[in-house]
């Protein structure tokens, strides 16, 4: 088999988010069907890495490398910071780029800012797992945000983008300037639901049947059970919000079981305290895939980690489409050494 040099092309965030506006639905299609090769070991996803600093321990770099198969085929690498103390400078926590190896030679072909292809996977995931989760209750008419940065925004865009409505939202956040600029994000975009703005993240949780956590929290700060009396659906994005005993009081779903227990998550303390992963329901392929059966007794819990291979699957996709427009910016001579003996 003969194999050839590929092209190495840049991908702006401005071309990223042309390439997916709009698309929530066909996004959304596109993560539903990359966590279904991932559960037929049609990937590779190693361990992230972080890279963590002594003297700014809330700063964190992650690289997340990833192989998908199937109809995408691409190899590649996350490389994504999140330095907290930028948000008090007016610049966004988080930054990231994509490079995608080709599937036979390993060659880069391309480089893609990844703030917005991480956060719309991260919407995407969300709100499909929303979908499948509430398919026996209905679709809930009231929703709840605690930490409404970014991805907050985002989550709220992709549930609008496939559908979802509601009569109520939920809001809550330590900052009052993210509250008012989510709050004002709301009525930009035409919001219909009453917003009503809570002092707590148990006041949230109380009043919402869908509840989505997106904090930068490290370390669990909601403990009380009974605030899940009513067996809401929490989407638990942010990972370490939740104390223990609000897991073992719910059925936990995860987005990869090894992934997911490890980096001090709330399930990985539960298995640390418990010395069991028998809390854990399953993954949410396990329900796509109808080996799961989602519980109405109990609140449910769906802690997602988040896969390098959505970040490929999402990052192929904005590639392909950038390139059917004939807008990639090509670095001529990228590779230059390619003779074995000069």
């Amino acid at each position: 088999m003969t194999a050839a040099v590929p092209s190495f092309a840049l991908v702006s965030g401005a071309q990223v988010q042309r390439a997916l506006q709009g698309r929530e639905t066909q996004v959304v299609e596109l993560v539903e069907a990359t966590y279904l090769v991932h559960a037929s070991g049609d990937t590779v996803n190693p361990p992230s890495y972080f890279l963590r600093f002594p003297d700014r321990p809330s700063a964190r770099i992650i690289a997340l490398p990833a192989s998908i198969g199937g109809d995408v085929r691409v190899h590649g690498v996350k490389w994504i910071s999140s330095f907290p103390d930028n948000v008090a400078s007016g610049i966004p926590r988080a930054s990231a780029v994509l490079v995608l190896n080709d599937h036979q030679t390993g060659y880069p072909f391309a480089c893609l800012e990844a703030s917005v292809v991480s956060a719309s996977r991260t919407a995407a995931s969300a709100a499909l797992a929303a979908d499948w989760l509430t398919r026996d209750r209905g679709r809930p008419a009231r929703v709840g945000f605690v930490g409404v940065g970014l991805i907050a925004r985002y989550v709220h865009t992709y549930l609008t983008g496939t559908g979802w409505s509601f009569d109520e939202v939920a809001v809550h956040d330590l900052s009052a300037d993210s509250t008012a600029g989510f709050c004002g994000y709301l009525e930009r975009t035409g919001t219909t639901g009453r917003v009503t703005v809570h002092d707590s993240p148990e006041a949230v949780v109380r009043a919402s049947d869908l509840v989505v956590f997106a904090t930068i929290a490290g370390r669990p700060y909601v403990s009380d059970v009974t605030a899940f009396a009513h067996c809401p659906v929490v989407l638990h994005v942010s990972l370490r919000d939740l104390a223990p005993e609000v897991l073992l009081a719910s059925a936990n779903l995860v987005d990869d079981v090894e992934h997911c227990l490890k980096a001090d998550t709330s399930p990985h303390l539960v298995e640390q305290l418990t010395g069991s992963r028998d809390f854990l329901l399953g993954t949410l392929a396990d329900v796509m895939t109808g080996r799961v059966t989602v519980p109405h007794d109990r609140p449910v819990i769906f802690s997602p980690f988040g896969l390098g291979v959505l970040d490929l699957a999402v990052g192929r996709f904005v590639h392909d489409e950038v390139a059917r427009a004939g807008d990639l910016h090509v670095v001529d001579d990228f590779f230059t050494e390619l003779s074995r003996y000069g």
